[in-house]
């Protein structure tokens, strides 16, 4: 082989090697990015839980305390024992 050919055939294969380069970062930047935004995705729906469960946590405690006075007010009111 000459020097022309040789020259042609690295050429090449540095080309070839660059493109695989260029497609493997490529690919490790996508699930790079794919990565974060799942976890960017998940952070927000665990907030979104979280916020609900305060929520519905604090009507939970209201409404227990309604019923306690409910319960305390019932129990103050005089019995009737008379006849129907």
């Amino acid at each position: 082989m000459d020097a022309p050919d040789q020259e042609k055939i690295l050429s090449l294969t540095s080309k070839t090697q660059g493109g695989q380069a260029e497609s493997l970062f490529s690919r490790a930047r996508t699930q790079s990015m794919s990565l974060s935004r799942i976890v960017s995705e998940q952070d927000a729906a665990s907030q979104a839980r979280e916020a609900k469960t305060a929520r519905l946590r604090e009507l939970r405690l209201e409404k227990e305390a309604e019923d306690r006075v409910a319960a305390a007010a019932l129990a103050t009111l005089p019995k009737r024992t008379g006849k129907r």
